[in-house]
């Protein structure tokens, strides 16, 4: 398969999940039970950090291993680091809300919860749309490489498979709160919009091969937090925690077999 369409489609998927899940306010009138939500987002947890791994952290560590012979232990630990300190500082920066808990964090802002749920969805698509550019970006400069093109497919198939349920839950909360459904769709669509984006910006960056393994560390530790923080606690709530353990462990799964067999 050409890198060149692979990465077209790999960029597109992903903003088209988002907009697809946003879509549901149009169907479904309430907020999904919490069941539904633990399962969903324990799938979804499982499918980022099955990704951040097989698609970003071991590439890391094969790209040091070319490029820093001596030090090639520093890029993926360091870089990871990284991903994980810039997450936190766009925390504390940008106002947004944990469903969980009810803690807003960042600057103080008049907005709604839900609006600041939008913008903590919002931020932790930032990485995700680097990560499927920094691969798109690697197997574009590969001359083909067949492994490298299906495992920036398999990424951008993943995070599409959790970008649905994930634009639900930012569209139909905010209908919830008065917002009318055109503008409920367009809020959920927006905050997909930033991951073809950022792809695109990734996509750039990895045509300076040397930096390449510190990208996808950086990029790795910044999903890892993201999914920690937000998608993991959320699927743990209730008293139906094993639901979100259990989905977690199928969406591992899933998204392990299809950097396997792809």
């Amino acid at each position: 398969m050409n890198a060149n369409i692979v990465s077209i489609i790999s960029l597109s998927i992903i903003f088209i999940a988002t907009t697809l899940g946003s879509s549901f306010v149009f169907f479904l009138k309430n907020n999904l039970s919490i069941k539904t939500n633990n399962l969903i987002l324990g799938f979804a947890s499982g499918i980022m950090i099955s990704a951040s791994i097989f698609g970003l952290l071991i590439p890391s560590i094969d790209q040091s291993k070319e490029y820093f012979t001596n030090i090639s232990w520093l890029p993926p630990i360091l870089g990871f680091l990284i991903g994980g300190v810039i997450l936190y500082l766009l925390d504390k920066l940008i106002p947004h809300f944990h469903k969980t808990n009810g803690v807003t964090e960042g600057k103080k802002s008049n907005l709604s919860n839900n609006l600041k749920f939008f913008l903590a969805v919002t931020i932790h698509n930032i990485p995700e749309g680097l990560s499927v550019g920094f691969l798109c970006g690697m197997a574009l400069n590969s001359n083909n490489d067949s492994a490298l093109i299906y495992s920036c497919l398999s990424l951008a198939i993943g995070i599409a498979l959790q970008n649905i349920p994930e634009g639900a839950a930012v569209s139909i909360p905010l209908f919830n709160d008065g917002m009318s459904k055109i503008k409920s769709f367009f809020f959920g669509t927006v905050s997909g919009i930033v991951e073809p984006i950022f792809g695109i910006m990734g996509l750039f960056l990895a045509k300076l091969s040397i930096i390449t393994p510190w990208l996808l560390a950086i990029a790795c530790g910044a999903m890892f937090y993201v999914t920690l923080d937000e998608l993991l606690p959320e699927s743990r709530k209730g008293g139906y925690e094993h639901y979100g353990l259990l989905s977690f462990m199928i969406g591992f799964v899933i998204m392990m077999a299809l950097e396997l067999l792809l």
